[in-house]
């Protein structure tokens, strides 16, 4: 089953049970899908939307998602917190299960031994291993902030 196919079965299921942010997350999703097809089906570049495509279209609404959680909590405005912290939750759920920070800066120690970098100059290599082999799992947000501590230690 694909991910837009299993999106719409747990938006059918939220309808049978009547969970209004669960009906509310899942059609925002699903029309973000839709305008994402319309992209993909015009311009000279055409292409079926896949899973992929889904996954990046995700991670950019969590993106936003943890962006409004922050301005939220600091103006304390606990109501629309919730809503987006609800938000937050169901669009995770879409996505591969992130490496813990300690696994994260164990897999960055050892992509820097493996390619061997010496200097903050040689971080664009150690990013381009670690996107390479663990695109999904690391959020490179932190993976960065990591390597520039690790790097600037040598």
């Amino acid at each position: 089953m694909t991910l837009k196919e299993t999106i719409a079965t747990e938006y059918k299921n939220a309808l049978k049970s009547q969970d209004k942010t669960k009906i509310s997350t899942y059609r925002l999703i699903l029309s973000s899908i839709k305008d994402l097809d319309i992209v993909n089906r015009s311009g000279p570049n055409k292409k079926d939307t896949d899973d992929e495509d889904i996954k990046k279209l995700i991670k950019k609404m969590v993106k936003q998602r943890t962006e409004s959680i922050e301005i939220y909590k600091k103006n304390n405005r606990n109501d629309l917190l919730e809503v987006e912290q609800n938000e937050y939750d169901i669009l995770i759920s879409f996505l591969p299960k992130q490496i813990s920070e300690e696994d994260a800066k164990k897999i960055c120690i050892e992509t820097i031994a493996k390619i061997g970098a010496n200097s903050i100059k040689d971080m664009g290599k150690v990013m381009g291993e670690l996107k390479k082999q663990y695109a999904d799992e690391i959020d490179f947000a932190k993976a960065g902030a990591l390597l520039k501590e690790l790097l600037n230690k040598r």
